[in-house]
């Protein structure tokens, strides 16, 4: 296959965030602001399991088996705007596909990143888990966070709630969206490098 000259540059060119994609986006955005049934035991126990065991990934700081989570057509999105907004027109704190989030790990996994010398330590509490099958091959997961960093004698602490897109892929189920949505996200953070 040949690929045109405007998109050889994978820096500013993401081969499947299209606008079908940022339709699909805008579908799902909507279905997280719905309520939704009480989802049955088996889904709600999978669905917190899964986000115990990313938590835990993070939080050691094992962000390579982290990106083994995502699925190959992913998104990572830290919004400004409250519940998402429009990424198409307004900015975004990351909006990393899986070459932009396999970038943010190489980064990360260097030591030599100035803003994480010294490197940030987290705990995070995930909770307030709901869960919905849209069909036996897509699940959405809502839940709270609060993440507590701590880096170079300094204490912050974010607080938001998470819209997870999982799909299920051969061997298990693999995040295609996940939205971290902070509470105060559109005031100025000095430092976000930290994967929320």
């Amino acid at each position: 296959m040949s690929i045109p000259d405007q998109y050889a540059d994978t820096s500013t060119w993401s081969y499947h965030i299209d606008e079908e994609y940022y339709a699909a986006l805008d579908r799902t955005r909507a279905l997280f602001e719905e309520d939704w049934p009480e989802p049955d035991a088996t889904l709600l126990h999978e669905a917190t399991a899964f986000l115990s065991r990313e938590a835990r990934l993070i939080d050691q700081g094992r962000f390579n088996a982290w990106l083994e989570l995502f699925s190959d057509d992913c998104l990572y999105w830290v919004p400004v705007t409250a519940g998402g907004g429009d990424p198409r027109v307004e900015v975004s704190h990351a909006f990393d596909d899986r070459r932009r989030l396999t970038d943010r790990v190489y980064w990360l996994r260097t030591g030599l990143a100035y803003s994480q010398i010294p490197a940030s330590r987290t705990r995070r509490l995930v909770g307030n888990v709901e869960a919905l099958e849209l069909d036996p091959e897509t699940r959405l997961i809502r839940s709270n966070f609060v993440v507590h960093e701590f880096r170079a004698g300094v204490t912050k602490v974010y607080a938001g709630w998470y819209a997870h897109t999982l799909v299920k892929t051969e061997h298990a189920w693999q995040i295609k969206v996940k939205r971290a949505n902070l509470l105060d996200s559109e005031q100025y953070h000095e430092n976000l490098t930290l994967v929320f």
